[in-house]
């Protein structure tokens, strides 16, 4: 029908109807039929003519409308501002182009220093720990090994206290692998933090962050530690370790990624030049 048969007075709209629903039901069950049984089909096919013919009769010979009143002015919506600024779309190629933040990252041997750098500071901090609380550095040391050597996770007070070979071996292992990680984790996690606040996130939040999700789960992770720690002094070796770890990276200098470059480039493809003939 002409949208402009009624100026003013409202929109012509189709009239609303259930015969579309219905028809689509009818097939369902006439397809549903095929592999229960005839009457299924027998049903779904009545119904979705039905609703066939209902639908039908709704659009030919001429499409059946309703019309819908407006609403009065002061109740309707106003116009839509449109703002004077515009996009600037980048291209394709453009050595701007910035695809996936960050644009700039740090090199892995970076977080690798790092983590080393940052474990050192905290293991030091560990065995201050134990020579002033516990009168023992190899406490610490025994405690963190705990969850790999079973005789020292049952072990007391005293044998904590004394030197063990396997824990060591076992703390030194995991430490360092664990500082390690912790380093490749910081050179993707420091640029995308705040410029001006890459010293707080990385080296105090962030440790204070997983310390809070160490506390619930080391019961079952390490249960001999959970038991003994003590968590003043597991802060701040966590916060030592996020504030050299974090500078030694943050410090480090960054490399572009690779996202702005050639495709060409990218794929490693390297044109032949033909040589000049004299």
């Amino acid at each position: 029908m002409d949208p402009h048969e009624h100026p003013g007075e409202g929109v012509d709209l189709p009239i609303p109807t259930a015969n579309p629903i219905i028809a689509a039901f009818g097939i369902t069950l006439l397809a549903a039929g095929i592999v229960t049984s005839l009457i299924v089909s027998l049903v779904g096919f009545i119904i979705g003519l039905i609703g066939a013919v209902g639908w039908f009769r709704e659009v030919f010979p001429t499409p059946k409308h309703v019309l819908y009143p407006l609403v009065e002015a002061d109740r309707r919506a106003k116009p839509v501002r449109v703002s004077p600024r515009r996009i600037e779309h980048l291209q394709y190629g453009q050595t701007s182009h910035r695809v996936r933040v960050p644009v700039e990252v740090h090199r892995y041997s970076a977080g690798i220093i790092g983590g080393l750098a940052g474990g050192a500071a905290m293991a030091i901090l560990a065995m201050a720990y134990g020579l002033v609380v516990q009168h023992s550095i190899w406490y610490p040391i025994n405690l963190l090994a705990a969850a790999g050597v079973p005789s020292l996770s049952t072990a007391n007070l005293a044998q904590l206290r004394e030197f063990n070979g396997a824990g060591l071996a076992v703390a030194i292992l995991s430490h360092v692998t664990l500082s390690i990680l912790v380093g490749l984790l910081y050179t993707v996690m420091l640029p995308m933090l705040p410029a001006k606040f890459e010293w707080l996130f990385g080296g105090i939040i962030t440790p204070l962050m997983w310390t809070a999700l160490l506390y619930p789960t080391l019961r079952l992770v390490n249960p001999a530690l959970a038991a003994r720690v003590d968590w003043l002094w597991f802060v701040i070796c966590q916060v030592s370790f996020g504030v050299v770890g974090g500078y030694v990276v943050f410090r480090s200098q960054k490399v572009e990624t690779m996202q702005s470059w050639p495709v060409a480039q990218r794929l490693g493809v390297h044109g032949m030049e033909g040589k000049k003939e004299k």
